[in-house]
C-alpha cells in the first residue's frame, strides 16, 4: 500500500502539488486524470522519493518512507520520452535492472523472456532499440521496469509519442499486463478516454489539487464538482448557467428549458447544468430529452464521427454524433439534450443531484 498525507510541494514560492491524500492498494491500477501542468509528473515523483513534499509525508505499507531516497525503493518508472540504452539488445535492456540487482543467471533469463513474451517483444531480444518501430522501443521500456518487480510502477503518459495504432495496441494489452502483477501500478495521462479504457481507479487533478478519487467509471459518471466533470470531459463538457423557477431552467436571451421530471424537486435557484458531447444528439425521446434550437458554427469530421459545434443563446457546445454530417454554417438545428445523464452543479461548483446517471 502507498499513502500520501497531506502532501504539498512547493517551488520559489509556487504551489505544485496542494495538500493531497491518497491510499493506494496493491494489486491496484491508479490513474492521474489532468491537463498539462495540472501536477501529475510532481506527483508522481513525490510517490517514487525523486523529490521529497515540502510538507505531508509519504508511507509505503504503513512505514514512513518521505526522507528515503528512490535508489532505496522498490519503484520502475517509465516516462513519456521513452529511454534504452542505444548500444544494448533488447535482451540486455530488459535484463539491465536484474543484472545491476545481482539476480543469478537462470532467474534473469526466466524473468527477462516472461516479460518479452508477456510485451511480445521475443522475436526481437537480439535487437538494437534503434532496429525496432516506436512501439516496439516503447514496450522493451515496460518490459525493464516490469522485470524488476517493483512495489510501485510509475507510468507517466507512456504512450503518448506513439501513433494511434500503436497507442490502441498497447492501451487494449496494459490492463491485462497489470492484472499478472501484485504492484501498485500508476498511470498519468491528459485524456479521459484513455482512464475510461483503463479502468480502475482515477484521482481527477487541477492545478496541484486532486478534485476527487474513486473507481474510474464513478468518477467519470457522478463527478463530485464542475471542475471534476470538466476535467473528464473530451470534447469540453457542454455547460449552460440557468435560474429554476418552478418548471423551468431560465436564461437571459432564452424561454429556457423544460425542467426533467427526475430534477423536479430541485430548490429554485442558480445552477451549472453540465452534459457530455455524445448526449446532445439529432434525436431524442420524448420520455427523456429536452430539444432546443441551436447554430452551427462549425463541423469537424473525423472519418466515423462529426463534431458539430454550435451556439445556443451565447453557449458554446459541441455535439459528437457518429457518422459524416455535412451542415452549413449559421445553419439553425433543432438538437436533443438527453437529461438522463445532466449534471446539475451549485453556484460553488458542486454537484447537487445525487442520483444524476444510468449508463454513461
Amino acid at each position: 500500500m502507498l499513502e500520501l498525507r497531506d502532501v504539498s510541494k512547493i517551488v520559489s514560492g509556487e504551489t505544485h502539488i496542494s495538500n493531497v491524500s491518497l491510499r493506494l492498494e496493491a494489486g491496484s491500477l491508479n490513474v492521474l486524470l489532468g491537463p498539462t501542468l495540472a501536477g501529475k509528473t510532481t506527483l508522481m515523483r513525490l510517490m517514487a522519493g525523486l523529490d521529497q513534499p515540502t510538507s505531508g509525508t509519504v508511507h509505503m505499507d504503513d512505514a514512513d518512507v518521505t526522507g528515503v531516497p528512490v535508489r532505496k525503493r522498490s519503484v520502475a518508472m517509465v516516462y513519456q520520452q521513452f529511454i534504452n540504452y542505444p548500444a544494448m539488445s533488447v535482451y540486455e535492456n530488459i535484463a539491465s535492472p536484474l543484472r545491476v540487482a545481482g539476480v543469478d543467471k537462470a532467474t534473469l533469463d526466466r524473468k527477462v523472456r516472461q516479460a518479452a513474451d508477456l510485451l511480445r517483444l521475443t522475436p526481437y531480444l537480439e535487437r538494437l532499440p534503434l532496429e525496432l518501430s516506436g512501439g516496439q522501443q516503447q514496450r522493451t521500456a515496460l518490459a525493464r521496469a516490469m522485470v524488476k518487480d517493483a512495489r510501485l510502477v510509475l507510468l507517466d503518459e507512456p504512450l503518448a509519442n506513439l501513433d494511434y495504432k500503436l497507442r490502441e495496441e498497447l492501451r487494449a494489452e496494459l490492463p491485462r499486463i497489470f492484472a499478472e502483477s501484485g504492484a501498485i501500478f500508476v498511470y498519468a495521462t491528459t485524456e479521459p478516454s484513455e482512464a475510461l479504457l483503463l479502468g480502475g481507479k482515477t484521482a481527477t487533478l487541477s492545478e496541484g489539487r486532486v478534485t476527487q478519487f474513486g473507481t474510474t467509471i464513478e468518477v467519470f459518471r457522478n463527478p463530485a464538482d464542475l471542475l471534476t466533470a470538466q476535467t473528464f470531459s473530451d470534447p469540453p463538457l457542454n455547460t449552460i448557467e440557468v435560474r429554476k423557477d418552478k418548471n423551468r431552467f431560465m436564461l437571459d436571451g432564452s424561454d429556457g428549458l423544460p425542467v426533467p421530471v427526475r430534477l423536479a424537486g430541485l430548490a429554485d435557484g442558480v445552477y451549472t447544468l453540465g452534459f457530455q458531447p455524445h448526449h446532445l444528439s439529432f434525436k431524442g425521446r420524448e420520455a427523456d430529452a429536452v430539444s432546443v434550437d441551436a447554430r452551427v458554427t462549425v463541423t469537424e469530421i473525423t472519418g466515423s464521427e462529426s463534431f458539430v459545434h454550435l451556439d445556443y443563446a451565447g453557449n458554446q457546445w459541441v455535439m459528437l454524433e457518429e457518422g459524416v454530417h455535412r451542415l452549413n454554417v449559421d445553419e439553425t438545428l433543432r438538437v436533443f439534450i438527453d437529461t438522463r445523464h445532466l449534471l446539475v452543479f451549485d453556484e460553488a461548483g458542486r454537484s447537487v443531484v445525487a442520483d444524476r446517471a444510468e449508463a454513461a
